[in-house]
């Protein structure tokens, strides 16, 4: 029996190239839920909360959806709404360790499961300039926390303790257990061919 087509509940081109990349066969359909962090609520509750409701609000047999959130002294650091909101940010990582939140929830036959990933990840120190010339790229501005650690910010980490994926807005050990918890395991090659 072929499984149902994983629907991906999220319109970021780096879980789908993740999911690419696994071979594994899907379709997006982003979700609109509001990210809104409710007063009192804990980061990996907001980033568990937020998967959960992203995959619970798009119909089909197996829906995935997904949260990453970055956290620096307790403060949320969301997308940046412009180009001077990136560079204070990003001045704000430098030379620090920060924390990225990457929950991930499937619903599959009903039974909504659900895994999260912290993952430290510690920006060297770099000065305005280099800052700047990054954020003329593009790249910081639909990232939580400015930065994108596949592609040009990259240069901007000294290290990271954890799931690298994680930190790309996917955990893709944890996806694989989730579809294997759903009896859908991994197989390589093509998924749902």
């Amino acid at each position: 029996m072929t499984p149902p087509i994983l629907i991906l509940a999220s319109g970021s081109p780096r879980r789908r190239e993740l999911l690419q990349m696994l071979g594994i066969a899907f379709e997006v359909r982003p979700s609109h839920i509001p990210e809104e962090w409710q007063p009192g609520e804990a980061p990996v509750a907001y980033a568990e909360r937020l998967a959960r409701e992203k995959a619970l609000s798009v119909p089909g047999d197996l829906v995935l959806g997904a949260d990453t959130t970055v956290l620096l002294d307790g403060e949320l650091l969301e997308k940046p709404v412009d180009a001077e909101d990136a560079l204070r940010i990003l001045r704000r990582l430098q030379g620090r360790t920060h924390e990225v939140i990457s929950s991930v929830a499937l619903v599959a036959g009903g039974v909504v499961r659900q895994a999260t990933d912290v993952t430290r990840v510690t920006f060297r120190c770099a000065d305005d300039d280099l800052l700047r010339a990054y954020i003329a790229t593009g790249e910081p501005m639909d990232k939580a926390g400015a930065y994108g650690i596949q592609g040009y910010g990259a240069a901007l980490v000294e290290r990271i303790e954890g799931d690298f994926f994680g930190v790309m807005g996917l955990p893709v050990r944890l996806v694989l257990g989730l579809l294997e918890a759903a009896g859908i395991p991994y197989r390589f090659g093509r998924q749902g061919d």
